[in-house]
């Protein structure tokens, strides 16, 4: 027997199928729809929620619901199996309430938005931020916090000014983050490098190279690693730390993704550190926009003038108009409720991730599966035997629409490279996540015979 809120459900589907609601429309009203269907409010919610959590409609408070733009993307989701992408489902970014949030902010903010504004950025943003990286628990005094062109803006700005320790040497994870990596490739000669593994880093060679090396800082990524998709746990990032101080040697920590950890116990390293030696580094581009290019970032003491002279510069201000309407989407509550909503997405994911990767595991005891139990992400790796050949498997895979890709823009020059196939569940609907696996591990199997 079908519930009636399924019944409404599928009733609202196939008018958004068949053209009778209209994309980017709103749709009737709870209380039209209520009379509609002669239903309570709570069953119109119900389906109303099942069908903005299958991304058929979305919600702008105090407006209503809108039918989502499928047009906008240009592919057919049921044709291909992307595994190489780590942006989320377009559908899933709230691209109407931050519409709404940008004409309100033209409106609250005219005055301040035809003036060049302070190259620290824009000051109600930064007092919303604040509160903001508070639930992270990143505290932080409102002087020591930089709105930025994107965290990429951030990073080259920390490359270039000097820093107390007086060093200029750079260490990164390998792999890590590619368009890090791709900048470093420009300036190798002052790059090292240290294997990350699922296992976390050897911290007896992180000790050698912090005593040996000249290191300015380490650039880190402790939660949902990129490309690795595993995570620190809390006595990995004290003992990091602890080398750290020891060693007077800067920790940038890239923390992208804080906003979709469920884990509510998994603090930043910026939480432990009592020496101001963490610069702490949080994209919005994750849970607002990727075009977004905005970014925050905790700066100590004893490098903030150098930052801010250096980044006033190069760029007077990051674009004044997305830093009022960031402001206004965090004030008002949108940001909190669609950070919810993504991250309840991504979980859905990760564990699904998760699950196929234990059910389609290979017995070869070879290969060896980057995830995590304890916090599930929506990336993960399959290291492979060296006799498995990479493009062999990804040109096999793409013949039956899956895309992955090896991991080989994640390292720097000269650093030796491991054969690990990278994936990311975040534009994969949850239903086919098992078969995508399935298929990758079974085309595995085929190259190892």
């Amino acid at each position: 027997m079908m519930y009636k809120y399924e019944q409404i459900y599928q009733e609202i589907e196939r008018k958004i199928k068949n053209k009778i609601y209209i994309e980017g429309t709103k749709i009737p009203s709870i209380r039209q729809l209520c009379e509609a269907f002669n239903c309570n409010k709570g069953t119109i919610i119900a389906a109303l929620q099942a069908l903005e959590r299958d991304h058929y409609i979305y919600s702008v408070p105090k407006s209503g619901y809108y039918v989502v733009h499928r047009s906008i993307t240009a592919s057919d989701p049921s044709e291909v199996l992307n595994f190489s992408s780590s942006i989320p489902k377009w559908s899933l970014f709230p691209y109407l309430d931050f519409q709404h949030c940008m004409n309100r902010s033209i409106e609250f903010y005219q005055q301040d938005l035809f003036t060049y504004g302070d190259s620290q950025g824009f000051n109600p943003l930064i007092s919303n931020v604040k509160a903001l990286l508070e639930s992270y628990q990143v505290f932080a005094k409102s002087k020591d916090i930089y709105i930025t062109s994107g965290a990429q803006q951030a990073l080259y700005i920390l490359t270039q000014i000097p820093f107390p320790n007086n060093r200029t040497n750079i260490l990164v994870e390998q792999p890590t983050y590619h368009v890090f990596t791709s900048f470093l490739n420009t300036r190798i000669s002052t790059v090292r490098g240290i294997r990350r593994s699922a296992a976390g880093i050897d911290f007896d060679e992180l000790e050698r190279i912090f005593q040996e090396e000249q290191i300015k800082f380490f650039y880190v990524i402790p939660r949902f690693h990129n490309p690795l998709g595993t995570s620190y746990t809390r006595k990995e990032k004290l003992e990091l730390l602890r080398l750290a101080y020891k060693y007077n040697v800067y920790i940038v920590e890239d923390d992208y993704l804080a906003d979709l950890d469920q884990n509510s116990k998994a603090d930043p390293i910026f939480a432990y550190d009592t020496h101001q030696q963490v610069i702490y580094l949080k994209s919005f581009s994750k849970v607002i926009f990727p075009s977004l290019r905005l970014a925050a970032t905790v700066i100590p003491d004893a490098i903030a003038q150098s930052f801010h002279d250096y980044k006033r510069h190069i760029d007077i201000n990051s674009s004044m108009v997305s830093q009022a309407a960031l402001d206004v989407y965090i004030k008002n509550g949108m940001f909190s409720r669609n950070k919810k909503i993504l991250a309840q997405s991504y979980g859905d994911l990760a564990q699904e991730l998760n699950k196929a990767l234990k059910k389609h595991h290979l017995a070869d005891s070879n290969i060896q599966i980057y995830y995590s139990d304890q916090s599930p992400s929506t990336k993960a790796a399959i290291l492979l035997p060296p006799r498995c050949h990479m493009g062999q498997i990804t040109k096999a895979l793409e013949r039956k629409h899956i895309i992955v890709e090896s991991i080989a823009q994640n390292y720097i020059q000269h650093f030796e490279q491991e054969n690990i196939l990278k994936l990311d569940v975040s534009t994969i609907d949850l239903h086919r996540i098992d078969e995508g696996i399935e298929q990758i591990m079974n085309e595995i199997s085929r190259s190892i015979r």
